[in-house]
């Protein structure tokens, strides 16, 4: 047995059950349930997946599959081409899994990302019978210490009756300790989460199971798949700037201080971006309370900016993943990782008071968000975390531009066509054009609000004329029924939004 391996495996009764994907993918067989690590693409399990798709070529292999968020490798699609998964559970964002779902071929179930285990753990769900989890080490005790997320595995390897463990030397030793692992208590005996600043260390670096539940071990080399965002554009900057200048606003009425409240930021693009332009605010001290750390995340620390990150995962472009996993330890001391059902609990959001940054696929006039179904019916990825930030946080922020398809389609529109935050969870909504504070208004006010601040032309025109109609049939929250999804089906058919010229 090579040293390195002994370092990674420190309880010696583990070492006998080193073994092949393939034979450890032996495990799982047709019908079972099967919770894999990995949360947006970070930490996940890498070649286990790939030897049980391989195995599904030759016969019949059909699995429930749960996660934490979406996974990489392009381990989902090799999943679905191979006919695997018969249902996905809670988060993906793959595009052959996509329309596998959208055709009918895999049951998705979306779920708020902090409830998974705990529909899990009450088993209202199919309970999980093996586990797969990408891990750095295993303890002397036969702990699992995880890699670049905790997402759902804690909970994953605690309820299943069996555990496989990938060890993954190309992640950093020095990882361990950054995790707290804190499992909640069963009901109705459960106590508060006893987190009330985003620093707090509440459980234990590594995941405590009975060590005679792994029943394999699989040495990996392959590195987490890297963040597909791009560089921030002029129109994520000028939303980072209303942004900003809302936070100044916040700030001399008294509302917050310079250092605001701890932050959370959606995955995506959008967010990073806008993250990033808190590089040239005027605020410092800053913490996150988060789901996925981003690069933005790194570089409000390398700007001085920002003081601790907790969150469930890291996920970073490739150049800025050699910078910080190759130097871990200049940020291990502000650094937490903890399983999804802490990052995103309502009882911590609601406590700590966060500032929640996400981004809305569509929002409607009244402030209700669409952040999941492309003209209603296409699901394209899920719900994610924002609805456990954005029912709970002190702020909830969405962001948007306002146009997409080069003009083709209005993000703001008479009525979204599918609802995932409701207008009472919607504080702001923020575009390249202009930031709509909804706070304190009534349906009519806020329809102007956002029509005259976010909505570029000739929507805004559109809209103005939508709304003159809607009032004029009356109504706490005025519609025009038979036109409110009208955009949409001329989308549908013709590519655009726009009214055809005669």
């Amino acid at each position: 047995m090579p040293e390195h391996y002994r370092n990674r495996i420190r309880l010696d009764s583990l070492l006998g059950r080193v073994t092949t994907a393939a034979a450890a993918a032996e495990w799982i067989r047709d019908g079972m349930t099967v919770g894999m690590s990995g949360f947006t693409r970070a930490g996940d399990a890498k070649v286990v997946p790939l030897a049980l798709a391989e195995r599904a070529r030759r016969e019949r292999l059909k699995i429930t599959l749960m996660t934490g968020a979406s996974l990489g490798s392009d381990i989902d699609k090799t999943l679905t081409e191979a006919g695997v998964l018969a249902r996905r559970i809670p988060f993906q964002a793959d595009a052959t899994l996509r329309a596998a779902i959208n055709r009918g071929d895999v049951m998705y179930v979306d779920h708020h990302l902090s409830e998974t285990v705990e529909l899990l753990r009450t088993r209202q769900i199919a309970p999980i019978d093996v586990a797969v989890v990408e891990a750095v080490a295993i303890t002397e005790t036969g702990a699992i210490v995880p890699t670049t997320s905790v997402g759902n595995s804690a909970s994953f390897a605690i309820l299943a009756d069996k555990v496989i463990v990938e060890i993954n030397l190309t992640q950093s030793a020095d990882l361990e300790g950054l995790h707290d692992i804190f499992i909640p208590r069963r009901r109705p005996h459960r106590e508060p989460i006893p987190i009330v600043s985003a620093r707090d260390r509440v459980g234990h670096s590594a995941i405590t199971i009975p060590p005679e539940k792994i029943v394999a071990i699989v040495i990996t080399e392959k590195s987490d798949s890297s963040s597909p965002i791009q560089p921030p554009d002029d129109e994520t900057a000028a939303i980072a700037r209303h942004l900003v200048g809302f936070f100044e606003r916040e700030v001399k009425a008294g509302r917050l201080t310079e250092q605001l409240l701890p932050l959370q930021a959606g995955i995506g693009t959008i967010a990073n971006a806008v993250m990033s332009g808190f590089i040239d605010s005027p605020f410092s001290g800053l913490t996150m309370y988060s789901e996925v750390l981003q690069d933005s995340t790194f570089d409000l620390f390398d700007a001085g900016k920002l003081d601790f990150a907790s969150g469930s995962s890291i996920t970073l472009s490739p150049q800025r993943a050699r910078e910080v996993f190759g130097n871990i330890g200049r940020y291990k001391e502000r650094l937490v990782l903890r399983p999804q059902e802490v990052s995103n609990h309502p009882e911590v959001i609601r406590r700590l008071g966060i500032i929640a940054l996400n981004t809305a696929l569509e929002a409607d006039i009244y402030g209700n968000v669409n952040s999941t179904h492309v003209l209603g019916t296409q699901m394209m990825n899920g719900i994610g975390g924002s609805g456990d930030f954005a029912r709970n946080a002190y702020l909830s922020i969405f962001a948007t531009k306002s146009v997409a398809k080069g003009g083709k389609i209005s993000s703001i529109l008479p009525m979204v066509s599918h609802v995932d935050h409701t207008e009472h969870d919607v504080d702001i909504i923020v575009t390249e054009l202009g930031l709509a504070d909804l706070r304190g208004l009534a349906p009519r006010e806020r329809a102007e609000v956002i029509i005259g601040n976010c909505v570029a032309e000739p929507y805004r025109q559109m809209l103005r004329e939508y709304v003159a109609a809607a009032n004029k049939r009356g109504g706490h929250t005025p519609h025009v029924l038979e036109e409110a999804l009208a955009w949409h089906t001329r989308c549908r058919s013709t590519g655009s939004m726009l009214p055809l010229v005669a």
